[in-house]
This record gives C-alpha cells, sequence and structure tokens, in this order.
C-alpha cells in the first residue's frame, strides 16, 4: 500500500496542477482526476484541507501585498469602477448590438431554411433528371440497336446491345424500365442472329449460283497453267517429265499470281460469314451455328446435283455445268476451311467432297451407255481430266477419279477397237485386190509416208503412172492403225495415272484388230477361185507383216516410263506370216488345178499309128498358162515365192503328165504314143530352160527319165540296179516295170495308111522293126 507521505505529495501536486491550469477546462481536466481518487478514500477531506489551506494562504498573501499596495490599490479600484462604468455602458451597447445581432440571425435562420429547402428541391430534381438521362440513354442505346440491324450492321448492334446490358443498365437497376430492357435483351439477341442468319443464307445463295462461274474461272486457270507448261517444256524438254501440280510445276508457275476467289471476273466475300461466325461466338452458339451451316451446305450439295446429266451432247455442256458446279463448291468450302477452321474442319469438307464424287460418278456411269462415239468419250475424259487437275490443286483427293477413268479408258478402248474393226472390215471387203496404180509424185508421197513400205526404186527414178505392189486396202488400214495408234494415246493426255494400262490394252486390241478384223477376213478370201486376187492377198499378207515388225519397235518406243522394259511382240506379226503359207498352198492349190485342167484336157493316143509332128495342144496351152502368170498374176510376188511355186506347178505338171501313162485305162503304148509324150515333154523341158533357172529343169528329170526308160531299144537295163541308178535313178521302181509292160514295140497300120506316114515311120524306127512291131502286135490281138 502507498505511504501516507506519498498520499500527501500527490494531492499537494495535484492542487498544484489545478490552481495552474490556464483555463477552465485544462482546470476541470486536472480537478476530476483529483476527486475521483479522493473519492475512492479518505484523501477527499484531505483535498479539501489542501485546497482551503491553499484558498487562504492566497488570500493572506492577497492581503499582505494589498496592505503593502494599499495607495496602488485603491487608484487600481477607481480605475476598476471607471473601467466598471465604461464596462456597463459598453455591455449596454452591447446588449443592444446583440439584440439586432439576434434579429438579423432570425432572419438568417429563415432564409437559411429556405436555402436548403431549395437546395433539397434543387438535388431532387438532379437525380430526377440524371435518372431521365440514364433511362433516355438506355433508351437510346436500345433504338440504336434496331436502328444497327435496319442498316445491316449485326456485329455494331451485338456491341450496343452489350454495352447497353452490361454498362447502362446497371446503373438504372432501380427503375422499371431497366427490368423491361433487360426482359428485352434476349429478344434483341435473337432477333440480331436471326438477322445475321438471313443475310448469311442469301450469302450462301449467292455463293451457290456464283459456283459455277466459280469453277468455270478455275477450270480456265488450270487450262493457262497447262498452256505455260508446254510452253516451257517446249523450251525444256526436261520438264515435260513433271505434271501439272507437280511441285516444280508449281515452283515454275509461282511468278504467275492468280487468287481464284478474287479476281477480275468473280470476288467471293467471306465477311457476312466471318461477321455472322462473330456473332455466334460473341452469343454462345457457336455450335448451334456449326451445325446449321453443316446442315444448310449438304442441302446445298444436294441441289447442285441433278436427276441425270446427257453426255452426248456435242458441246458437253452439261457435264461441264456439273463438274464446274462441283468445283466451285469445293472450292469455296476449302477456302471456308482455311480460314475459319473452328466452323468447317477438314473432315467435314473431305465428306462432302466424297459424297459430290460418288453423285457425280454415279450420274456420269448411268449416262455412259448413251455414248457411242470414242470422241465423245474422249471429250469426256478431258473435261473429268481438267476437273481433277484443279481440285487436285486445293489438295483434294482424287484416287476415286482416277479409278474412274480407267472404267472410262476401258470403254473408251472397246469404242475404238470396234470403230476400227468396222472399218477395217468394210476396207477389206470393199478392196479390188488389184495393185495400186499411182498417178503424181504427191500421191505416191503420201501413200509411202503413212504405209510401211521401202519402195525399190529412188523416188527420183520413179515414172509415173507407175504400180505399187499392194493393193490399195494396205495404206489405207496403216492410215487406220497409226490413227488407231493416236487415239490411243490421246486418252493419256493431260491427265491418267495408268500408262501402262494403256500400253497393254493398246498392244492387244491391235493385236485383236490385226489378226480378226485384217488377216481372218483376208484368209477368209482365200477361198475365192481368181487367182490374182489370190496373189494380192498374199502380197498384201507379207506388206501386213513388214508393218507389224515396224510397228514392234514404235509400240516399245511409244511405252511409258512406267512400263515394264524389252521389246514388243504383236502376235498378229505370226498371224500374217503362218498366213502367208496359207495363201501360198491356196495359190499352189489354184495353179495346180489350173494344171490339172489343161492336163485333162490330153488326148494321146497311145496307139497312134502315126507319128504327131507338134506338141499337143494342153502343153501348149500349160506353157503358155505358166509363162502368162509368171509375166502378170505372180509379177508382184517376191522372186523366191515366184521360184517356189513355179517349182511347186512344174513338180505337179510333171507329176500329173506322168500319171497319163500310168493310168489304169491305158493298156498298150506303142511306139508312136511315147514318142508323142516325148515331144511334149521336150516342149516343156524347152519352156523351163527359157526360164533361167536350172533348179526348176530338175522337176523333170523323173519325166524325162521315164521317157528314156520308154524309148530305150534294151529296157531291161531298168532291171539292173547299178544301171537304173545311172541311167534311170530318178524313175519310181514300181512305176517303171508298169509302163515297161504296157510297151508295144510294133505299129499297126490301118488299111488306108499312106505309104508317105509309112516310109517316114520306116525310115525313124527301121523297117524290120516295124514288122516286128506289127507282128507282136497282130499275136498279142
Amino acid at each position: 500500500m502507498p505511504s501516507a507521505v506519498d498520499s500527501r505529495r500527490e494531492l499537494e501536486y495535484a492542487v498544484q496542477q489545478v490552481v495552474q491550469s490556464p483555463s477552465d477546462n485544462e482546470y476541470f481536466d486536472q480537478l476530476l482526476p483529483a476527486i475521483k481518487d479522493a473519492s475512492k478514500g479518505s484523501q477527499g477531506q484531505q483535498l479539501l484541507q489542501f485546497l482551503t489551506q491553499y484558498s487562504a494562504n492566497r488570500e493572506a498573501e492577497i492581503e499582505r501585498i494589498c496592505n503593502t499596495n494599499h495607495q496602488g490599490f485603491v487608484s487600481s479600484v477607481n480605475q476598476l469602477l471607471q473601467v466598471r462604468d465604461g464596462t456597463v455602458t459598453v455591455t449596454s451597447e452591447i446588449i443592444q448590438l446583440n439584440q439586432s445581432i439576434q434579429s438579423s440571425t432570425e432572419k438568417l435562420a429563415e432564409q437559411k431554411k429556405a436555402l436548403v429547402d431549395s437546395r433539397g428541391v434543387r438535388q431532387n430534381i438532379d437525380e430526377a433528371t440524371q435518372a431521365l438521362r440514364d433511362c433516355l440513354e438506355v433508351l437510346r442505346l436500345a433504338n440504336q440497336v434496331h436502328d444497327l440491324l435496319g442498316k445491316k450492321s449485326h456485329y455494331s448492334a451485338l456491341r450496343a446491345l452489350d454495352e447497353l446490358q452490361n454498362v447502362h443498365l446497371k446503373e438504372i437497376t432501380q427503375y422499371k424500365i431497366a427490368e423491361m430492357i433487360q426482359k428485352s435483351v434476349p429478344a434483341a439477341k435473337k432477333l440480331i442472329a436471326e438477322a445475321v442468319m438471313t443475310d448469311l443464307n442469301t450469302w450462301l445463295f449467292r455463293i451457290r449460283e456464283t459456283s459455277q462461274f466459280l469453277g468455270e474461272v478455275a477450270f480456265y486457270h488450270t487450262e493457262q497453267r497447262r498452256t505455260r507448261q508446254k510452253d516451257r517444256a517446249e523450251t525444256f524438254p526436261y520438264l515435260n517429265n513433271f505434271k501439272l501440280n507437280s511441285a516444280i510445276e508449281l515452283v515454275s508457275d509461282e511468278t504467275e499470281e492468280f487468287d481464284i476467289l478474287d479476281n477480275e471476273d468473280v470476288q467471293v466475300d467471306f465477311t457476312p460469314l466471318f461477321e455472322c461466325l462473330h456473332i455466334h461466338n460473341a452469343l454462345g452458339q457457336t455450335d448451334r451455328f456449326r451445325a446449321e451451316y453443316a446442315a444448310t451446305r449438304r442441302q446445298q450439295k444436294e441441289l447442285l446435283m441433278p436427276a441425270s446429266i446427257n453426255l452426248i451432247d456435242v458441246e458437253g455442256a452439261s457435264l461441264s455445268e456439273l463438274l464446274e458446279g462441283i468445283a466451285g463448291f469445293a472450292i469455296v468450302e476449302k477456302a471456308t476451311m482455311k480460314k475459319t477452321p473452328e466452323l468447317r474442319s477438314s473432315v467435314d469438307v473431305d465428306e462432302l467432297w466424297d459424297s459430290m464424287c460418288q453423285s457425280a460418278i454415279m450420274l456420269i456411269s448411268k449416262a455412259l451407255h448413251e455414248v457411242t462415239n470414242a470422241e465423245v468419250l474422249l471429250k469426256i475424259k478431258g473435261h473429268i481430266a481438267l476437273f481433277i487437275q484443279t481440285m487436285d490443286s486445293w489438295s483434294y483427293p482424287v484416287g476415286a477419279l482416277d479409278a474412274f477413268l480407267l472404267r472410262l479408258f476401258e470403254k473408251y478402248a472397246e469404242l475404238l477397237k470396234r470403230r476400227f474393226s468396222d472399218d477395217f472390215q468394210e476396207i477389206v471387203s470393199t478392196d479390188d485386190y488389184m495393185p495400186m496404180p499411182i498417178n503424181k509424185l504427191d500421191e505416191y508421197d503420201k501413200v509411202v509416208n503413212v504405209s510401211w513400205y521401202t519402195p525399190g526404186k529412188p523416188r527420183e527414178e520413179i515414172r509415173f503412172p507407175c504400180v505399187l505392189p499392194f493393193s490399195q486396202m494396205y495404206p489405207l488400214c496403216c492410215i487406220d492403225i497409226r490413227n488407231f495408234l493416236n487415239q490411243f494415246y490421246f486418252f493419256s493426255d493431260d491427265h491418267f495415272q495408268h500408262p501402262r494400262i494403256i500400253d497393254e490394252t493398246l498392244k492387244t486390241s491391235l493385236d485383236t484388230l490385226l489378226s480378226e478384223s485384217v488377216c481372218r477376213l483376208l484368209v477368209e478370201r482365200l477361198s475365192s477361185q481368181y487367182l490374182g486376187q489370190i496373189v494380192q492377198i498374199l502380197i498384201n499378207l507379207e506388206h501386213f507383216e513388214i508393218a507389224c515388225q515396224e510397228l514392234e519397235p514404235l509400240l516399245a518406243a511409244a511405252r511409258s516410263t512406267a512400263s515394264v522394259g524389252g521389246s514388243v511382240t504383236l502376235n498378229a506379226t505370226e498371224e500374217f506370216r503362218s498366213n502367208k503359207k496359207t495363201a501360198e498352198k491356196r495359190i499352189f492349190e489354184l495353179v495346180n488345178s489350173k494344171i490339172d485342167d489343161l492336163i485333162g484336157t490330153a488326148e494321146y493316143d497311145w496307139m497312134a499309128p502315126t507319128l504327131e509332128k507338134e506338141p499337143s495342144n494342153y502343153m501348149q496351152t500349160l506353157t503358155r498358162y505358166l509363162s502368162n502368170i509368171m509375166n502378170s498374176v505372180l509379177l508382184g510376188l517376191p522372186t523366191e515365192i515366184k521360184e517356189l511355186i513355179y517349182f511347186d506347178a512344174l513338180s505337179h505338171a510333171a507329176t500329173m503328165i506322168l500319171s497319163l501313162p500310168l493310168s489304169s485305162d491305158v493298156k498298150r503304148i506303142n511306139p508312136n504314143g511315147v514318142a508323142a509324150l516325148a515331144k511334149d515333154v521336150q516342149y516343156l523341158t524347152e519352156f523351163v530352160d527359157t526360164l533361167g533357172n536350172p533348179i526348176l529343169r530338175e522337176n523333170l528329170d523323173e519325166l524325162q527319165q521315164t521317157i528314156m526308160l520308154m524309148q530305150a531299144e534294151n529296157s531291161d537295163e531298168f532291171y539292173d540296179v547299178a544301171t537304173r541308178n545311172k541311167k534311170y535313178g530318178r524313175v519310181d521302181a514300181m512305176n517303171g516295170p508298169i509302163l515297161l509292160e504296157k510297151l508295144t514295140h510294133t505299129v499297126q497300120i490301118p488299111a488306108n495308111f499312106k505309104s508317105d506316114k509309112f516310109q517316114a515311120l520306116s525310115s525313124r524306127f527301121g523297117m524290120k522293126s516295124l514288122q516286128r512291131a506289127q507282128a507282136e502286135e497282130s499275136k498279142d490281138c
């Protein structure tokens, strides 16, 4: 506990502080704690004591001071009284002034109250004005949304609506108009979405209307690229190895800038699409918009496809319109995918593309049966190839279209084969089968240029008119063969991914045409009985064989790099070669048949009583016939074939002549009969000698030796092997005895036989021999 001394000191200090306080406030601030502390204990009484003591001490001090300075104090009191009087006066004036101020203050209070009241009204008016302004701004923005919609400023309208909803409406949430406008915001957004979709549908309609023209422009641009590539390839042949859309071609053509979507002919503005997409993004309806847009494009794709197309149109307008429309549609799709990948994915675009390709292929396939002309089919292929190259440049897959081109080629090859087969058959059936006459040099040059023919003389030595060995059908067929080859390879121009199939199909088709439509028909005409026609067919067959041999290296050289290397062998070459033998046999048959007919007219009197002075008529006719065919009908044949025909004809003639005395109808042959046969054989031998070919005479060896045997005085030599081999080695061992048995050595002279003839016979054979022969004849009889 604190000591009494300490408490006393604290009270003294508190009193000291209270007395020394400069103002009432501080006085109370110092007195209150002391009173509060004193009231807690017995110090209250002490505090009063200290205050009383302090007051007494101060009064004593004042009294002391007054006693010391009484006079001055009196003076001061007088002065104070004077001051008091002045103070009273001033107080009166102050009271009057205070009353005056109080009166003024009351008026001022009234004015101040009126001012406060007016300020409240003005504040209310200001608040109402601001609220009205805020509401009018909201209404202005709301009206502006509709005005912007009317001006087709859809995105601006959406931004105004967004500003209205997120900024201005929040400032007037306490007003009912804010609630009303807030409720109208979804309807306004829907209105904006519908308006922008309406504009987009209008844009899509225009795009659909523009698609065909866009495709037409794209095709034209591809044609221009083709032309430029061909020009570059002519300057640099190495560029022939690079097709359109290859890396080399694209680099070479990159200086030719051309925007298919923005050029002098067509402009496609994607602004409506961008705006629509942006607005739907802002509305949070991107997925819905993507689905609606995809459905709309699918519907437009269906509208793009006609129910059917006409492929036999001369201009090909129906197919061109279809492909141009598909191309324009696909180009827009690809451009849309590149510009707005969030709207159109590659899967969506490729799905539409595949669908359009399959529909186009189906439409073309349905109408393809109407096409019966290869040229029309070639135009169809050209349209499709141009379409493929155009779309390939836009990175679309074209595998299905390439496969369809293969089907077109198969039909094209069949149409070509059918047409040229008819042409060949007509050429073969209408040919005159006569050597082809040429009257002028230009005609000669044309025939030589189109035919695989090597003239025997230089061009300068040809004299006109002249005759070529082959008939007119050969150069006509050569022209058709060249056209056939060219038209086959026409299909591979510009774009065709299966050149090896062209090479194989061309070889097979050409083989079939030459074998069936030319060779077979020529062979069928070998049944003719006209030797000249058969000879001409043989000559034509030989030239066709040469043509096939010439064609084989040409086909090998024309083959594409994708084909297997090596030589090309045409089966038709062997067909023509083998049927040359057939024609030769047919010539043999006709010549031998004629020989048979001529020899069949032989009228030998094997028991002739007299000798014939002249060769038989049939022999003269036979040699004349052989000479004529050699110098006319067979003149155009190669020498080896002519000699072969002559060799066979003479061999056959010798055999037939030898068969005359061997006939079972001939019982006896006298020397006169043998002499007649010998004269004819000698005549034939002399004719063969005029031909200048010793080999041909070998055909008559058997006949000559047989005549020698029949005329031999000692016929028994034939039965001696050594002598027979030496003198009669070519005589048949069976025919010799038969003829010897038929021989008689006497000649029966009729009663009316004239002496001059008898003398002639006697002088030739001897009188005794003649008489002996007559005796033996009479004995035999």
